[in-house]
């Protein structure tokens, strides 16, 4: 098993503090850490599996402190917790035995579409809107989807993800992005336990970047509590224009 150096691991936690940010924000972390892993030389299987472990300590902390700003409404979004996990997990056990070639070529046009709208629409999320989809529809269909989708697949969750809180459930963009971030937190624990049964993880760069997402997580927050709508919008605008173009010039392993 392949172990990074120590100023390799310095260089990684500096990257995941900033990801750790840009993730809380606008979603997209992945885009800045798996690349940056993946030239460490580090195998692409032990690649995805550290940036996991990496990036559950960002969504973690990103939801503990939406938590406690009371950002997020846990108790209505039970069942959403427990179907994002479920899918996450099914997602997690497919990407084994089909082919996730069909969703690398679609997804950077959805993503340009996504920040299209965003670009386009600026009132959107500005304040709550009418719901189009109770809790429980949207943890029935939506949720697992989508959890689906991160433990498959994964870039531009985090997007997906903030666009349903939106159109579906009615929810400003600060709002959005909270709980964006529970569900999101909720794939990542289901991913990290598949992989730490499944995959390799080189620890000594998953907890060095655990940390720096952690602290950039902790950052992101602020940011989005202080700026809300005016912060977000060219943030996630930006990363999905940015998140389609690496995915087209350079697929995911």
């Amino acid at each position: 098993m392949r172990i990074v150096d120590m100023a390799t691991v310095a260089l990684l936690f500096a990257v995941a503090v900033v990801a750790g940010c840009v993730d809380t924000i606008a979603g997209g972390g992945g885009l800045i850490t798996l690349p940056a892993l993946l030239m460490t030389g580090m195998p692409p299987a032990m690649a995805l599996a550290t940036s996991k472990l990496q990036a559950t300590g960002g969504s973690v902390t990103a939801t503990l402190f939406f938590l406690r700003r009371q950002a997020i409404q846990l108790t209505a979004h039970r069942w959403a917790i427990a179907t994002t996990f479920l899918g996450a997990t099914l997602g997690g056990w497919l990407v084994l035995t089909l082919d996730a070639s069909l969703l690398a070529r679609l997804i950077p046009f959805l993503l340009m579409a996504l920040g299209t709208y965003f670009a386009l629409s600026p009132q959107v999320g500005q304040m709550d809107q009418q719901q189009r989809l109770g809790s429980t529809p949207f943890a029935l269909t939506i949720a697992p989807l989508i959890g689906f989708y991160d433990g498959f697949f994964g870039p531009g969750t985090g997007m997906f993800m903030a666009l349903a809180f939106v159109g579906l459930r009615g929810y400003n963009l600060t709002k959005a992005t909270a709980h964006t971030k529970l569900l999101n937190a909720t794939s990542n624990v289901a991913a990290l336990l598949y992989f730490m049964v499944f995959g390799q993880i080189d620890w000594r760069a998953g907890l060095a970047m655990f940390v720096g997402q952690l602290l950039g997580a902790l950052l992101g927050g602020r940011l989005v509590l202080k700026h809300g709508p005016w912060l977000i919008r060219p943030m996630i605008t930006g990363v999905c224009f940015v998140l389609a173009l690496r995915l087209l010039l350079a697929p995911p392993p």
